[in-house]
């Protein structure tokens, strides 16, 4: 038995659905923070049990798939998150470091999928639709990632429920959708190209551009993580807000405007220069959360809506900028770009350490910091661009 054409990349879509629930680890933070009565940086140690898998995995299952399938790879990591959603089931969340085991396979299931989400989207769509289908694919992942914020708040409201009630809809997703991509008949298109191994990967940070930008989507990541995580416990300390109520108003108001920044990106982006598109998302982010660092209640909200908008599109616009800089490395770069993601476990533990030891509105500093790095490479990127178009073309040699 295997699905029909039309319905071929349903399983796919689902896919990126589930693959989003791997950014609730930002959400989680404030809430296991209260839970487990932890610190600032201990509750940090949840995002980079989150994110640590992407610095581990990528490359090596890049690799795993171009000996497998990309069907067998997508599979993987749907049973992996869905086995981490289980664990709930039998333990109750008792303990912080089985929360933290079932955070770690989330993220390492979440790492799978996206090593092979984007490729398979391309085996079953249909000819000349897969750039749609990847955009739209990518609007269904920012849904999927406003579940974490959402779902506990509007449990506890209306059903009484507590916030770990997020882990069993996960499970179900997930489980329906590893069903559905079992039954997924997908004609597989095999790389002409050389594939990307870890040694190719690595010798591009031997390229003063190459290296700008993957340590650019370094502090990115780890930028947009410390903000989800940071926005509920930031509510808290300044004005009393009760952490189980922030989904809606902080995290979930800052992941919906990811999600409706990355829909406006995929149209303004038709015609935006993406140098200067970068520039603008860096200046757009970046203004809210020096504002954030002391400002009322009704402009923090307004700073978290607009500096999720001004994220929205980094990511992507830095990846294609870089690929479109070097396509004849594409696949190292995207090997070391997924690495580079690991950013998002490594620099939110920086921001923990700096809330206890001053507060949080300081702690905020951090992904500013970072920012403003990503606001310098996006001005080298538009200057290098037009001093390569202001630059004469060579004359060529007369016959």
């Amino acid at each position: 038995m295997s699905l029909s054409i039309r319905s071929r990349t349903l399983p796919i879509f689902l896919a990126f659905l589930c693959m989003g629930f791997g950014d609730a680890v930002g959400p989680f933070v404030g809430l296991a923070k209260e839970e487990f009565h932890l610190s600032n940086f201990s509750a940090s140690l949840i995002a980079f049990a989150g994110f640590i898998m992407f610095g581990l995995l990528s490359v090596p299952i890049g690799l795993l798939q171009d000996r497998k399938t990309k069907k067998f790879t997508l599979t993987l990591g749907l049973i992996i998150a869905a086995l981490g959603m289980f664990i709930p089931f039998f333990t109750g969340l008792t303990s912080f470091p089985l929360f933290l085991v079932t955070i770690l396979m989330l993220g390492a299931g979440a790492t799978i999928m996206q090593v092979a989400g984007n490729p398979i989207m391309r085996d079953v769509s249909k000819e000349g639709k897969f750039s749609r289908n990847l955009s739209m694919a990518q609007f269904v992942k920012a849904i999927g990632s406003m579940t974490g914020p959402l779902i506990p708040p509007l449990a506890a409201r209306f059903f009484g429920a507590n916030w770990n009630v997020v882990f069993p809809v996960f499970a179900v997703s997930l489980v329906i959708t590893v069903i559905l991509v079992s039954l997924l008949d997908a004609k597989e298109q095999k790389a002409s190209e050389k594939p990307a191994s870890l040694k190719s990967c690595l010798s591009l940070l031997g390229n003063p551009f190459a290296l700008m930008m993957v340590t650019g989507i370094f502090l990115y990541v780890g930028a947009e993580v410390c903000i989800s995580s940071g926005v509920p416990m930031y509510l808290k300390s300044e004005f009393g807000v009760n952490l189980k109520e922030t989904g809606i108003m902080g995290t979930g108001l800052f992941f919906l405007a990811l999600t409706i920044g990355r829909f406006a990106g995929g149209v303004v982006l038709n015609w935006l220069n993406p140098r200067k598109a970068l520039l603008g998302s860096c200046i757009l982010a970046l203004v809210p959360m020096i504002i954030l660092l002391s400002c009322a209640k009704s402009v923090a909200v307004i700073c978290i809506f607009i500096a999720g908008l001004g994220c929205a599109n980094i990511f992507p616009l830095i990846f294609s900028i870089t690929v479109d800089k070097m396509p004849e490395r594409a696949n190292e770069l995207s090997g070391l770009m997924g690495t580079a993601i690991v950013g998002g476990a490594f620099i939110p533990p920086v921001m923990g350490f700096i809330a206890d030891k001053t507060s949080v509105p300081v702690s905020f500093l951090v992904p500013s910091a970072a920012l403003v790095y990503i606001f310098a490479v996006a001005v080298s990127c538009l200057v290098s661009q037009k001093k390569c178009t202001s630059e004469p073309a060579e004359s060529e040699p007369a016959v």
